[in-house]
């Protein structure tokens, strides 16, 4: 995994996420889930690219079920963009680098 991207539990959500500083994109995912593993690597190049504009979470629905359950997350990938301890933007699925940068400029701007 990327350094500038941080691994969130259920211990450590609300202090990575919902109290950061700007914008957070956090990555719902299991490493049994095929589309994750397409996603992993284009949310590590969205990482390095937005470093200093965005903190990049990536959590784990497996081990953190108190925060997938909290924001309904029923199919993985699920990637939100979090300002201010809410909730800003979600997308699920697969998606492609160009189409998740649009997404995130519409928040770091």
């Amino acid at each position: 995994m990327a350094e500038n991207i941080v691994q969130v539990t259920d211990e450590t959500f609300e202090a990575e996420v919902l109290k950061a500083e700007g914008p957070v994109l956090i990555d719902f995912w299991a490493p049994w889930c095929g589309p994750c593993r397409i996603v992993g690597p284009i949310v590590e190049e969205l990482a390095d690219d937005n470093a200093g504009k965005l903190k990049v979470c990536k959590c784990n629905t497996d081990e953190t079920l108190k925060a997938a359950q909290k924001y309904l997350i029923r199919a993985i990938p699920t990637l939100m963009v979090f300002k201010n301890g809410e909730v800003a933007e979600q997308v699920i699925g697969v998606r492609g680098k160009e189409e998740l940068q649009e997404m995130l400029n519409k928040h770091i701007g």
